[in-house]
């Protein structure tokens, strides 16, 4: 086993891939594994000892065994530093199987636009935010996702802060908090009433301009997807849709997962979103593009039409129209084909009015003389888009209803057109208007003063659309991953220009809601309100506390601290660790961070809402009374 494992370390560190300053990577060797990387298959086959321990002859053509391959390198034998050697002796690491085949919680994950900084280089130590990632087990998992107490709550208007003095369905909500457990909550109260989901994940961008750290594989992503979006489709309304923006890097795979997650019959469309004009020039093929992955809770739900965003040019007594020239212009099509759609409609010459329009009709009679085939440029037969079984009674009621008449055009022909006076349209799968581009919401922050705590929001028309695409007017629209909270003001920016009654939610566990969110949406607010409130925390100050800790000294007052008043995890003595606190002060003050938040329970980061009476937790009345108030809502 020895020999195997330093064989294995000497050999994989041919590969540049998987050295940093001179260490071997754990993490990018796994990945590279399970996407059967070539450049490692072929170096694990120059060597007589892996090719034998880690391929299987199957009818002579060696197949490589990734699943024993994966578990090997997991080992927490193989490369053992300081940091795993001390982990091992408190008993704190376990060896878990990888995520993919695993049933696990990952209960957190950082904004897309910031890196992740988990054993973090002196320069990455710059930066003030560090996020952490926790995945727990099945067996790990006994009260983490029961509903929460809420704390905190504020009541805002047009007029300032106020208190809460009750909570209804109707009112527009913002909660601060781990999204996972939020989700939870509210789907006791809101389970099959929410219409629209809109939300934008991290991107997991590898190594784009934000870098994240290689322990988040595909794998872990997807788990930390799949968690959410099972709780979200039990939240949507039996017509309710949900909206995924992504981009390449995860855009395969979690279509597969939504697939499997809502269904392939409930997939509507993949649609392309031009986010950057100029382009990622850096790279090979300039990338300017983005999606919006669109599913449906069930075949029930329907997609409203877009109103036009111009005003019609062509009026007539009854209204403004456009007009439509009623021959089919796909060449694919004709009388060839089409036979029902091909017969002679009739032009009465002598019927011009103001407008340049003559009168028609499906028969020949002594006014309507001039016949008029659907015939293409060429003189060639084509055909109409209306079939034969319309030509008479249908017709003649359209041209009652001025709906079609006859025009000459520029070669002196009858062109036979309908008027089309609807004044929506059905939205395309590409959007290229200047106003989804991402540089768009940079500006819109911008303009709020906002822009220097956010990076790359979405543009509020981008939600709008969606949002008029999606919901009706007096539907609830939720966003989980709400970041500066472009979410909340599209949807009180369609409500005051439409006069509607949408509520919105939105959850955000990072701090930047105090600094952007909160502000943003209350110079948003117009004439209406919102509630906000936070999860009542327990373990998650630790969190907090440990994470922006600067010095050793103040993470060994956290521990103390945690030791008489946090819940610590079932795999550790607290007194091995103590017995061992020489050990814990020589690793570095990254892995010291990521070994207390180890050591918290994570079952027990916020107080259960079953537990609100506990005297323990300090519960005041006041967010007793709410939250019962909340939860006897539905």
């Amino acid at each position: 086993m020895q020999n195997l494992l330093s064989d294995l370390t000497v050999l994989l560190k041919k590969d540049e891939r998987f050295v940093a300053e001179g260490k071997l990577l754990k993490n990018p060797v796994t990945e590279a594994a399970l996407q059967l990387d070539p450049v490692l298959l072929k170096l694990l086959l120059s060597n007589k000892t892996m090719k034998k321990h880690f391929f299987r002859d199957v009818e002579g053509v060696l197949v490589f065994d990734k699943i024993e391959f994966q578990k090997f390198v997991s080992n927490k034998s193989f490369l053992k530093d300081s940091y795993t050697a001390f982990s091992n002796k408190i008993g704190l690491t376990s060896d878990d199987e990888f995520i993919s085949e695993s049933n696990n919680v990952v209960l957190s994950w950082p904004h897309k636009d910031c890196i992740l900084e988990g054993g973090q280089t002196k320069e990455d130590e710059k930066r003030d935010e560090i996020f952490w990632n926790e995945t727990l087990a099945p067996d790990e998992i006994d009260r983490l996702l029961s509903p929460k107490v809420f704390t905190n709550f504020k009541k805002y208007d047009s007029k300032g802060e106020h208190k809460v003095t009750d909570i209804s369905l109707e009112d527009n909500l913002i909660i601060k908090g781990n999204n996972l457990l939020a989700l939870h909550s509210l789907l006791a109260v809101y389970r099959g009433i929410i219409k629209l989901i809109y939300i934008d994940p991290p991107y997991n961008t590898g190594n784009d301009s934000f870098n994240y750290n290689d322990n988040f594989n595909h794998s872990s992503w997807l788990t930390f997807i799949k968690n959410r979006l099972e709780i979200a489709k039990e939240l949507l309304s039996k017509d309710g849709v949900i909206f995924i923006s992504c981009d390449d890097n995860e855009q395969a795979y979690l279509k597969i997962l939504c697939d499997e997650i809502f269904g392939k019959d409930n997939f509507l469309s993949q649609i392309i979103v031009q986010s950057n004009k100029r382009g990622q020039t850096y790279k090979q093929i300039s990338k300017t593009h983005e999606y919006v992955l669109l599913y449906t809770k069930s075949d029930s739900a329907e997609i409203n039409e877009l109103e036009k965003e111009s005003d019609f040019e062509l009026f007539d007594s009854i209204s403004g129209y456009e007009l439509r020239e009623l021959r089919n212009r796909n060449p694919k099509f004709g009388k060839f084909n089409r036979p029902n759609l091909f017969y002679p409609i009739y032009v009465n010459p002598s019927s011009k009015d103001e407008e340049g329009c003559y009168h028609i009709s499906p028969t020949k009679d002594k006014e309507h003389t001039h016949e008029v085939l659907p015939l293409n440029s060429s003189e060639g037969e084509s055909c109409w888009r209306w079939g034969v079984d319309k030509t008479y009674d249908n017709i003649h009621n359209e041209i009652k209803r001025s709906n079609l008449i006859a025009k000459l055009k520029n070669t002196g022909e009858y062109g036979i057109y309908e008027k089309y006076r609807k004044k929506t349209y059905k939205a395309k799968s590409i959007w290229d208007e200047k106003a989804v581009i991402s540089e768009q919401g940079t500006m819109e922050l911008g303009e709020l003063g906002l822009s220097k705590y956010f990076q790359f929001p979405k543009p509020t028309y981008l939600i709008k659309k969606i949002i008029k695409l999606g919901s009706d007017e007096n539907s609830i629209i939720l966003d989980f991953f709400s970041g500066s909270g472009t979410t909340a003001q599209a949807v009180l920016e369609i409500n005051k220009e439409n006069n509607s009654h949408r509520k919105f939610i939105i959850c955000e566990q990072l701090d930047y809601i105090d600094k952007v969110t909160l502000p943003r949406i209350r110079k948003s607010i117009n004439n209406s309100s919102f509630v906000y409130c936070e999860l009542n925390e327990l373990n998650k100050k630790y969190l907090d506390q440990i994470t922006s800790a600067k010095t050793i000294k103040e993470l060994k007052q956290i521990w103390e601290t945690i030791k008489k008043n946090g819940f610590i995890s079932y795999k550790v003595n607290p007194t091995e660790i103590d017995n061992n606190i020489s050990e814990f002060e020589e690793l570095s003050i990254a892995d010291q961070k990521k070994f207390l938040i180890e050591v918290l329970d994570k079952n027990h980061l916020y107080v259960n809402y079953s537990e609100i009476e506990d005297k323990d937790y300090s519960i005041s009345e006041y967010d007793k009374k709410l939250n019962k108030k909340f939860y006897l809502l539905k």
